[in-house]
């Protein structure tokens, strides 16, 4: 599954549905795709975020499917564009989906 963020202010960011997961779980929506966050509470969302990023163990962890012969990504790595994304719809006081 893959899930694709968007807003008015930023490029549409896709991520893989586990990965998605856990950034809006950190972000404080739970894991429901399809949602919303509403242009008053992406500061929040934001800022959780970078909080549970911050709380991740030093050493990379693996963001995807360990299966794989790609290397790993981490986890913080992989949510650059979706911090991104919440910066930018902050500035702009744009609301933010997902589905």
């Amino acid at each position: 599954m893959l899930v694709t963020f968007r807003c008015r202010a930023y490029a549409n960011i896709t991520m893989f549905g586990d990965v998605a997961e856990r950034m809006l779980e950190m972000m404080g929506f739970g894991k429901q795709v399809p949602g919303a966050i509403s242009a008053e509470d992406v500061a929040q969302a934001l800022q959780n975020l970078r909080h549970g990023l911050a709380a991740l163990p030093d050493d990379p962890q693996p963001a995807g499917n360990e299966d794989d012969d790609e290397p790993s990504t981490s986890l913080r790595t992989r949510a650059l564009p979706l911090v991104e994304l919440l910066q930018a719809a902050s500035a702009d006081e744009t609301p933010v989906s997902w589905e």
